[in-house]
């Protein structure tokens, strides 16, 4: 028996892909592993390429968004949803209760925050939004509070801060994420709900996989929507740029904003970048009002509706 057939044999079979295309899985992440950990453990159950959007530390728990295959291309957008965020802080003093609803209320707005020295990006001073830090109890030095903001706003820099304006210092002792987005924790699922779903799809069950994972399009509803012709469809996807007669409606939208390109069937084409404003389109107009910018429909999914450009015509033979 040779070497390479003593591999083979030990070798364990190949995983079978379950999912296929683009899609979003939004995790509710567990404390111990990293974020990175958990996006690889989803990628190997579904057998996709996989990317995370919004990163959490270990000891942090809560939504994480896994984008399944080129899915990763809306990475950009999903990590500047704004963020909620339910937070365990300890005070290194007891304090009066409506000193620290005080406090809280100064710290809603616009705050300078630097981000703490484990973190992985440069220590530049940045100016993050808290739209909303609400108190929701107080035990001793136990204070737990819900608070809204901005993406990349440090949650462990907060209380830091606050406890500093209160005279006591504070740390952080839990957190957990809430919401990112449009996405929170009514849809969220477990690993334990991911690989139940996983064994029920390898044995020809896929209902539960197909109700966990979310279309893109569900990542972007704040966008204006262009809607296209059929045959519009195939050439978009290979690049091509939205010209007026292939819109058959649309929301209003900028000159330079980013919109939705959507199917007659609200199919997700992909995200374009506006030519022109909306005000200017009318159906039949000509122009390009749509550069495709980033492109999730298949090339093929719908049939070919344009033709390439004729080459040179060829000198016929000439006549005496």
């Amino acid at each position: 028996m040779t070497d390479s057939t003593t591999q083979e044999q030990t070798e364990a079979p190949r995983a079978v892909p379950l999912w296929h295309g683009a899609g979003i899985v939004v995790i509710d992440k567990p404390r111990g592993p990293s974020s990175h950990e958990v996006a690889a453990w989803v990628g190997k159950m579904l057998g996709c390429q996989v990317g995370h959007a919004g990163t959490l530390d270990p000891q942090v728990s809560g939504i994480l968004l896994v984008m399944l295959g080129n899915a990763v291309r809306l990475a950009p957008l999903l990590l500047k949803h704004d963020k909620e965020y339910i937070c365990l802080m300890r005070l290194h003093k007891e304090v009066d209760r409506k000193r620290i609803d005080e406090i809280a209320a100064e710290f809603t707005g616009r705050i300078y925050q630097r981000p703490p020295r484990r973190s992985a990006v440069k220590r530049l001073l940045r100016i993050r939004t808290i739209k909303k830090l609400e108190i929701l109890g107080v035990e001793g030095r136990l204070v737990l509070f819900r608070v809204e903001c901005d993406a990349g706003t440090y949650i462990r820099s907060l209380c830091h801060h606050m406890g500093l304006a209160l005279g006591t210092g504070a740390h952080m002792q839990e957190l957990r994420r809430t919401r990112s987005g449009v996405f929170d924790e009514r849809v969220m699922h477990t690993l334990h709900d991911l690989q139940d779903a996983r064994v029920a799809a390898a044995a020809g069950d896929r209902a539960a996989l197909a109700s966990m994972i979310v279309s893109v399009d569900a990542a972007v509803p704040e966008l204006p929507a262009v809607i296209v012709r059929g045959t519009a469809v195939d050439a978009l996807c290979h690049g091509a740029a939205l010209a007026g007669v292939g819109m058959l409606r649309c929301d209003e939208f900028k000159k330079d904003q980013m919109v939705a390109v959507l199917t007659e069937k609200r199919e997700f084409v992909g995200l374009g970048m506006a030519l022109a404003p909306s005000s200017s389109w009318k159906p039949g107009t000509t122009g390009l009002f749509v550069a495709m910018t980033t492109v999730f429909l298949a090339p093929g999914t719908y049939p070919r509706g344009w033709k390439k450009a004729a080459g040179p015509r060829k000198p016929g033979p000439m006549k005496g």
